[in-house]
């Protein structure tokens, strides 16, 4: 099946899952509650992994509900529209979503509450060699010829939902506001428990060592991998081949093996250029 991508100010989206009339109703229309949790990111920045962790502290470790209920209707996703977008809209609180979205389309409703955004992202390397894998594998987002034209897309900003400068650059004008918490992929990698404390202490949900043990033990990258409901297994057909493995290898510094010095040397100057007297250093900044 063909990939079709509209444009909602300028910005690409996959016709199959999204629509103008849905980023229309959340941008002006969605009412967020001052309960409401967000797990937003952009593409291939740890999304799946933080749904894990978000579901295990709800549940205060018991993995039963993960092993049970498909990810994508535990913490549904916002902006999908159709069939799939009933999940988000008929929660009960405390809501839990997960977005992509761009700070610019987020609900209005949000700034004026005390909902809460948990906003993760990884090196633009790293979400570079995701996406291409994602590329061939799923029909939400155009088969590219090339990882070459893929790179090309990502540094232009006409992969879904925009450019990842723009995104991060964007959503991190939030940085000091008490109802954000900024986590990396990196972090999540180097401190697993110490991360999930985070979250614990952001979310104001007090768990012992036992349950802390259990969300981390079930939110790794094996468990998640061989957990049906976690994988992505179960997913419809027209989304994604069946043949293939959704979570690939979870790992951090991949793109050393996956980008040419040419293309890292294109990446990099484009990410110096775009990132120039942005006050924030990353981690991935000083590899």
């Amino acid at each position: 099946m063909e990939t079709q991508y509209f444009q909602y100010k300028g910005i690409n989206f996959a016709s199959m899952l999204y629509s103008e009339e849905r980023l229309h109703f959340l941008e002006n229309d969605f009412q967020v509650r001052d309960d409401d949790v967000f797990n937003v990111t952009f593409p291939k920045s740890g999304t799946h992994w933080m749904v894990e962790i978000l579901s295990l502290i709800r549940s205060n470790g018991d993995p039963s509900w993960c092993q049970k209920v498909p990810n994508w209707e535990r913490i549904p996703w916002l902006e999908i529209s159709g069939y799939a977008g009933q999940f988000a809209d008929h929660q009960t609180s405390p809501r839990y979503f997960s977005s992509h979205l761009p700070i610019q389309f987020f609900p209005k409703s949000f700034f004026t509450s005390k909902a809460k955004i948990i906003y993760t992202a990884r090196n633009p390397k790293d979400v570079l060699v995701s996406l291409y894998n994602f590329a061939l594998m799923s029909t939400v987002i155009k088969t590219p010829h090339s990882f070459d034209e893929l790179i090309e897309d990502f540094l232009n900003g006409t992969v879904p939902f925009g450019s990842w400068f723009d995104h991060i650059k964007g959503w991190m004008q939030m940085k000091d506001r008490n109802n954000f918490l900024f986590i990396t992929f990196e972090e999540l990698k180097k401190d697993h428990r110490g991360t999930v404390m985070k979250i614990c202490k952001f979310l104001g949900k007090e768990l012992d060592e036992e349950a802390l043990d259990l969300v981390v033990e079930h939110s790794s990258f094996k468990m998640m991998k061989d957990n049906s409901m976690s994988n992505h297994s179960q997913a419809p057909e027209f989304f994604i081949d069946k043949n293939s493995n959704f979570l690939r290898k979870g790992i951090s510094g991949d793109w050393r093996k996956c980008l040419t010095e040419a293309q890292k040397e294109n990446v990099d100057k484009l990410y110096k250029e775009k990132m120039e007297g942005f006050n924030m250093k990353f981690v991935w900044d000083e590899l």
